[in-house]
């Protein structure tokens, strides 16, 4: 199981990669392989800003749909317009060409209430 290190993690198992103010999000590894086949990724949320915690769109597998839920609050500033045509990227490369959005973070304080990669692998006993 793949759980980079200079990732953080939340418990609806969404990773978040910080660089700045902006952070990019994605599943993980761990999920894309509980949801096996992805066959559609839905945000209809691009240029809103939500809470955290916030439903920002769907990931749709074979035999079930999940909610996505927004790891901090902000600004949805960029949705992986590639899942449209290929969301089986999600499955093959989650930590690269399956991120799913980029976010104007609006309050930086929520990164130390995400988990690390340590926490995380213990959250999944890993």
């Amino acid at each position: 199981m793949n759980i980079p290190a200079e990732l953080k993690y939340t418990k609806e198992h969404e990773w978040i990669r910080i660089d700045g103010d902006i952070a990019t999000v994605g599943i993980t590894d761990f999920a894309q392989s509980e949801l096996g086949d992805i066959v559609y990724v839905e945000v209809e949320t691009v240029d809103e800003t939500l809470d955290q915690d916030e439903v920002f769109g769907t990931v749709e597998a074979v035999k079930t749909v999940s909610d996505l839920f927004l790891p901090l609050s902000g600004e949805i500033i960029a949705f992986n317009e590639a899942l449209e045509d290929e969301p089986e990227k999600v499955n093959t490369d989650p930590y690269g060409d399956g991120w799913m959005i980029k976010i104007k973070i609006s309050d930086t304080s929520q990164v130390d209430g995400l988990m690390s990669d340590a926490d995380y692998k213990a959250e999944i006993g890993a």
